[in-house]
Formats: C-alpha cells, structure tokens, sequence
C-alpha cells in the first residue's frame, strides 16, 4: 500500500477519543502534581523518542492531546504513521508551557505506544506471509471504544480489517446455524435480507459443511479452527467446485473467498497462508500486541 492509499482518522474521532483521554485523566482538579512543583510561565522542549525497533501510528492523536491541553504548544512530528523507525529515532518535537506538556504527555504516550505496539505486531505477522497472497486481518476483538483506532493501527502496519461491527456485514456462525437450523437456510435467508453492498459471510467446522456451504453460495466462507491439512483440501473443494484449474483459481471471480480462523499466532500463521486461503483473522495483533516504548525527554528553557 502507497503513503497515497494509507487510511486515514477523521479529525473529529480523534478529539472526542483524545478529550475523553484527558477529561479521565485530569479528574476534577486536573494535574495537581505540575500545578504544585512548576511555575506557570516556565517553558520547556521536550523529544518523543522511539526506543526499539517498531511501526508508528497514532502520531495525530498525540498531537492533538498536547494541543487540546494548550493550543499554543508546537508539535513538529519527523515521522509519519506507517513508518518503519530504529532505537533513538525522534518522531516529534514539543515545545511550550512547561505545566500544559506534562499534563499532555501520559495521553500522548498512551495512544502513540498502544497504537504503533499494534501496527508493529502486526507488521510481524504480515511479513511472515509476505511471500503468500494471504492477508492477515483484524477481528471485533478489540480494546471497547478503541475499535477504530485498532483497525487503524493494523492497516498501518500492513494488515487488513475485518467487519468493524456488527452492522456492516453479515457474519454467520456456529451459533446462527445452530438456531437456524442449518448452513443453507441460513445463508439464504441472509442473501434475501441483505442489500446488494452487503457481503454475507458462513462459518464451517468441516469439510461437509464447507460442500454445503458452497452449494449456498456465500461471498466469504470462515473455516473454522481447520489445521493445515484441512485447509489444503477446503481449498482444493472450493476450486474443483469452481470447476478452475490451479493456475485460474487464485483470480477467478467465481470461486468464494476463503477465510482461515482460530489457533492463529505468530508460530503458525506461515503454514496456514501456504495452503492458499484469501484471508487468515485472528485476534493476536489487536488483543496481545505489546506496547512499542516511546519516551518523551524534555528540557527546560
């Protein structure tokens, strides 16, 4: 993906997320440590400083919270989200009152570290499959409130999205079935009350249902917690029912996508995109990415 084509934040979703930051953490009282031990009028300097290797994202929010603390704090970022950086890389520089820049600072962190430790692993992931047409992709198992900015890390650190809610797609899974009372049923009722932008995608634990589910004719099938031999065979199904051969199969518009899910990290996701699915989901890069270290060093003056 270009710098061209990168997602992008709407500005009003990052104040509301930034203010809500910082109104939690101000409490009723606000900084009460910066307002005991500094003067008001002292300025200061301060460096964000990468100290690992990792991904950016979230660049935006940050400066936004030490904007919404005083808007006459400066903040000159030197890197971009979707940045690749080194130990000691500087992203940005801050300067203004003193008071204002450490109130600002635990929330600038907070989302700059949580949001480029996301991209980062996510980066992880997406390299290991790098050789595949596979594509890693997040779940609607994110941080709640967060979810927005999740999705945005992992498209920064190469990984695809999933639905973003319920509302935006039709997934339907083993409990739906259960309910409904079957794969076909299912499907057809979600193709007769979907509109025509809505992708419906079924669940299968198993190869017969993977027959039936293609019968169905969904747009997406999820196979379900599949080891990589069963993933090799879903696929061979799904070509030979597309009566394609090996060369015609991975473009061909007729066959149905293939989405592989559960047992998913970083140890097995290279076999599992080698068996030829379209899409690998899972909840790794957002639920149990690590933070990326990030400081800010400040100076007085």
């Amino acid at each position: 993906m270009t710098k061209a084509h990168l997602p992008v934040l709407s500005p009003l979703l990052i104040e509301d997320q930034v203010r809500a930051a910082l109104n939690e953490d101000l409490g009723r009282a606000g900084d009460i440590t910066s307002q005991a031990t500094i003067a008001p009028d002292l300025s200061a300097t301060a460096e964000l400083n990468a100290r690992e290797n990792g991904v950016i994202a979230g660049m935006a929010l940050a400066a936004a919270a030490f904007r919404l603390m005083d808007p006459s704090i400066s903040f000159e970022a030197f890197v971009s989200d979707g940045d690749h950086v080194a130990p000691d890389t500087v992203l940005a520089r801050v300067g203004g009152p003193a008071r204002a820049m450490l109130s600002a600072e635990r929330v600038a962190l907070n989302f700059l570290m949580h949001l480029s430790g996301v991209a980062t692993y996510t980066a992880t992931f997406a390299n290991e499959i790098a050789h595949t047409p596979a594509r890693v992709c997040c779940t609607r198992k994110t941080i709640p409130g967060l979810r927005a900015l999740e999705k945005y890390a992992v498209r920064m650190g190469g990984g695809s999205s999933h639905r973003f809610g319920l509302d935006d797609a039709i997934l339907i899974k083993d409990n739906h079935i259960a309910v409904s009372g079957g794969v076909t049923g299912a499907v057809s009722a979600a193709r007769a009350f979907a509109g025509h932008l809505v992708k419906v995608e079924v669940e299968v634990a198993t190869l017969e249902e993977l027959e039936e589910a293609l019968e169905a004719a969904p747009d997406v099938i999820l196979l379900d917690n599949m080891g990589p031999e069963l993933l090799r065979r879903a696929v061979e199904i799904n070509r030979d029912c597309a009566g394609l051969s090996d060369e015609a199969y991975p473009a061909d518009p007729r066959r149905v996508k293939l989405e592989a899910s559960g047992n998913v990290n970083i140890k097995t996701i290279r076999a599992i995109a080698e068996t030829g699915v379209d899409y690998i989901s899972t909840s790794k890069i957002t639920m149990a990415a690590p933070t990326l270290d990030i400081g800010l060093d400040i100076a007085v003056g």
